[in-house]
């Protein structure tokens, strides 16, 4: 919740051990949002693959398992290229 709201950016593994000066070449807001929207997809494919446990479904826990794999995926390349988030 904090993170959605652009807050708790201390919270991110990485940029909690950058230093004070490092930290400030970076957007915070933008940086903690865009993770809250990741971690919002990565809890939805967990919820697929317990779905698909109480319900029997495999094809559930694929569609999680693709879900979070494509979401990872994204997320490195994404936050990774083209200095998206610094200021």
């Amino acid at each position: 919740m904090a993170l959605s709201k652009g807050k708790g950016a201390w919270l991110i593994a990485g940029f909690n051990t950058m230093s004070d000066s490092e930290k400030a070449k970076y957007n915070r807001v933008a940086l903690c949002k865009f993770m809250s929207k990741v971690i919002y997809g990565i809890c939805l494919s967990l919820l697929l693959w317990a779905l698909s446990d109480l319900l029997k479904l495999t094809w559930l826990y694929i569609l999680g398992m693709v879900l979070f794999v494509a979401l990872l995926l994204f997320t490195i390349i994404y936050a990774n290229t083209g200095d998206r988030f610094k200021k």
